[in-house]
Order: C-alpha cells, then sequence, then structure tokens
C-alpha cells in the first residue's frame, strides 16, 4: 500500500505574485506628498474652504482699510486682521486631510497602495506645513497691498513695521493652528467631531479660567490660546512664555497627534 504525499510546496503562481510585491520599490515619502496637496484642492470640501479663506481674509482687510483708524493703518495691523480668519479656517483644512480618508471613503484604497500607515501620516503633516507656509505667504503679500493702499491713501498710514521675530511669530501661530486640527482629526477620525471639539474646548477652558480665579495663574501652562497670546504682542517672549507654549502645544498637539497614530495603527479601515 503506497501514502500519498501532499505537495506543501507554494503554488508558482502565488510565489511569483509574493515575489513581485516584495521586489517592488516602495512609494516613497515626495509622492506620497503630493498625493495629499492634490486632495487638498481636488475636492470640493477642499475648494470651498480655500475660497472662503481667500474671501474672508479680502474681505477683512478691506473693512480694516475702512474702519480702523488710521494710526492703526500699519503692515503689522493688517498682518493681524489676515492672521485671524486664517486661523480659523487652517484647523479646519488639517481636520479634513485627516478624516477625508474615512468621511469619503478613500482610506481602503490610501492604505492598500500605501500600507506604511505611519508615513502616510507624516506626509500629511509635511503636507500641512507646507499648506501652512503658502498661507502665511499669501497672508504677508495681502497684507502688504492693504498697507501700501493705506499709504497711497493717507501719506501718514503705511508704516512697515514688521521684522523677522514678527514673522517668525505668524509663521508659528499658523502652523501651529494647522497642526492642531491634524492632531484632533487623527485622534478622532471624524469631520464633524473633531471641528466641533476643535473650537468648543478653547471656549469652555476660557470660561473655566474666567470663573475660577485660583486658576487662573496656570492658564498659560493649560490653555494654548493663552500660552499664544504673547506671539501677537510686539515684543519678545520670555524663557517662561516659551516653556509655557511648549508645554501647552505638547498637550494640545503632540499629544492628541501621538495618541490618535495609535489608534489608526490598529484601526480597521472599512469601505462604508
Amino acid at each position: 500500500m503506497s501514502v500519498t504525499e501532499t505537495d506543501s510546496t507554494t503554488p508558482p503562481a502565488v510565489e511569483a505574485a509574493t515575489t513581485d510585491a516584495l521586489d517592488r520599490p516602495k512609494v516613497p515619502l515626495t509622492r506620497l506628498v503630493r498625493v495629499e496637496l492634490r486632495k487638498m484642492v481636488d475636492t470640493r470640501a477642499g475648494i470651498w474652504l480655500f475660497a472662503a479663506m481667500a474671501v474672508i481674509t479680502a474681505a477683512a482687510v478691506v473693512l480694516y482699510l475702512l474702519f480702523a483708524p488710521e494710526e492703526a493703518h500699519t503692515f503689522w495691523g493688517f498682518v493681524g486682521v489676515t492672521v485671524t480668519p486664517q486661523g480659523f479656517l487652517l484647523p479646519v483644512l488639517g481636520i479634513l486631510l485627516i478624516t477625508s480618508e474615512w468621511g469619503q471613503r478613500t482610506g481602503l484604497g490610501t492604505f492598500t497602495l500605501e500600507p506604511r500607515r505611519g508615513l502616510v501620516v507624516l506626509a500629511k503633516i509635511i503636507a500641512a506645513v507646507l499648506i501652512g507656509l503658502a498661507a502665511v505667504a499669501i497672508l504677508m503679500g495681502v497684507a502688504a497691498a492693504g498697507n501700501a493702499l493705506a499709504g497711497a491713501m493717507d501719506p501718514a498710514a503705511g508704516a512697515w513695521d514688521v521684522g523677522g521675530r514678527e514673522v517668525g511669530n505668524v509663521v508659528l501661530l499658523q502652523l501651529l493652528a494647522i497642526l492642531q486640527g491634524l492632531a484632533f482629526g487623527l485622534l478622532l477620525l471624524n469631520s464633524a467631531a473633531a471641528i466641533v471639539l476643535y473650537f468648543v474646548l478653547p471656549i469652555a477652558f476660557n470660561i473655566l479660567f474666567t470663573l475660577i480665579e485660583q486658576l487662573r495663574d496656570i492658564a498659560p501652562w493649560l490653555d494654548l490660546a493663552t500660552a499664544q497670546q504673547p506671539l501677537f504682542m510686539d515684543q519678545s517672549m520670555t524663557g517662561e512664555q516659551w516653556a509655557q507654549l511648549a508645554t501647552t502645544t505638547g498637550l494640545w498637539v503632540a499629544l492628541p497627534m501621538l495618541l490618535g497614530l495609535l489608534r489608526l495603527q490598529r484601526a480597521e479601515i472599512k469601505t462604508a
């Protein structure tokens, strides 16, 4: 009596497919960044958000030019006006950059083509930083145009009173805003929840620190908005203020991003 042996070798077709997958060159980070940048502008939400940012920023400059006192018509004054609308909308852009993978059900394709989820998140972070820098450049251009127009209307106005420190503060503010939005989106993976939480939490903390006098002294160490206030002022920050900003950034940006990344590594990607 003979015993039939089972062939345990891998079929040639499966072996060839496995070899091709292993030998296939990995997607470079630069390509992933380009893809994430394109995702920001080829969706209706992204297009409308950029359009709203442009319209609101231009409207803020026009209103400031018409109604602000002439002594306030300086480059720094116009920069302060343009920072405000971008500071509200850039975090929403960061949130949508993450949550669109779930809300628009593109996550399955994204993480199938690039299974290294951490690398995809890194590409999104880099794309967010590039968008933030571009927003600052546009902000400065619009502010410069408004200031030049103010100087043409009134020779006593239009002072160019912004130096390297002030520009650096604006860059830091805008990057923190978009990165915080990205961190909230990564933590919650839901657009509506992340947007609501992003705007509600600062209000809740402001009310808390206003009502409870004993907490006011520690507010700069716990509340990112409070710690960022010196960046709006035309003066150098102290070492303590930088420590407060670093602490609150870790609490409101780095920690949610880390927790969100850990959640993303374990999350099941679904088609519906």
